[in-house]
């Protein structure tokens, strides 16, 4: 095999391609979600950690727009946004190492988002603090 060619696959015989981003987004989803079940019980009910993925393929500022996006459609879900919350942090973790830029991004973010949660009282600020902390 030539060292820059890609491994065939011997059963049907083509080049394997590498995944293409919607393909990366569902496995990070579903390793996202197992991660989070695994760690605290909790299970994930939105694909906000796979449309995060997506939009990191198109740059940083697609990742802005989903997240002014989710701010805009979402906040009022305290459920929806305190998962998006949840993801935004680990994505900061998922890139600090291997993208230190798009982790800078994410924190930034993810500041913006908890901050925006202060004003929540109640049941919502109940959950967020049981979700997040």
């Amino acid at each position: 095999m030539e060292k820059d060619s890609k491994p065939t696959n011997a059963k049907q015989g083509q080049k394997q391609e590498t995944p293409n981003v919607l393909l990366l987004a569902a496995r990070k989803q579903a390793a996202f979600s197992a991660g989070i079940r695994e760690m605290n019980g909790y299970e994930t009910f939105t694909t906000f950690y796979g449309d995060l993925t997506i939009a990191e393929a198109f740059g940083p500022d697609a990742v802005r727009e989903t997240y002014e996006r989710v701010v805009k459609e979402w906040f009022h879900d305290y459920k929806y946004f305190t998962e998006f919350v949840l993801c935004l942090n680990h994505k900061i973790w998922e890139h600090y190492e291997s993208n230190e830029p798009l982790a800078a991004v994410y924190n930034e973010l993810w500041q913006k988002a908890d901050a925006l949660t202060a004003e929540w009282r109640g049941e919502a600020a109940e959950w967020y603090f049981n979700i997040t902390d």
